[in-house]
């Protein structure tokens, strides 16, 4: 009996780690096609390497950042005080349609609106740390 119920249980276990797995190369196959989306639409004004601003500000590491905060950048008033935290939703909501989000910024940029490639584009700047 004893047995049978660590063999459940490895099972279980070994069915956890399969999907958890195929939701991590998801991730991976989501952030490679971010990486092209990204180079299509934010490369011309955002830099993914640390420490080189554009006319926006570098998003390497901006996944857990707060928004105003790039040293060497100068932020409209409105990013400056928007007292954002960069996570998966703010990011979401942020690139869907900028001027909702923050009223006010400088980013001339209208927003993206398949959800698809916002996600994409999430995934990749997840990767950028």
């Amino acid at each position: 009996m004893e047995k049978m119920r660590l063999v459940a249980g490895m099972a279980t276990m070994l069915a956890f780690l399969a999907v958890a797995g195929a939701g991590r190369a998801q991730d991976a196959g989501e952030a490679q096609k971010g990486a092209k989306v990204f180079k299509r639409v934010c490369a011309a004004c955002h830099a993914s390497e640390a420490g080189k601003n554009k006319i926006g500000p570098s998003l390497f590491g901006v996944v857990g950042r707060r928004s105003g905060s790039v040293p060497g950048f100068t932020y409209s008033k409105a990013m400056k005080t928007a007292d954002i935290t960069w996570d998966d939703e703010t990011i979401d909501k942020y690139i869907a349609n900028p001027k909702k989000v923050v009223p006010g910024n400088k980013m001339a940029y209208a927003g993206a609106k398949k959800e698809a490639e916002r996600k994409e584009i999430i995934a990749y700047l997840e990767t950028l740390h």
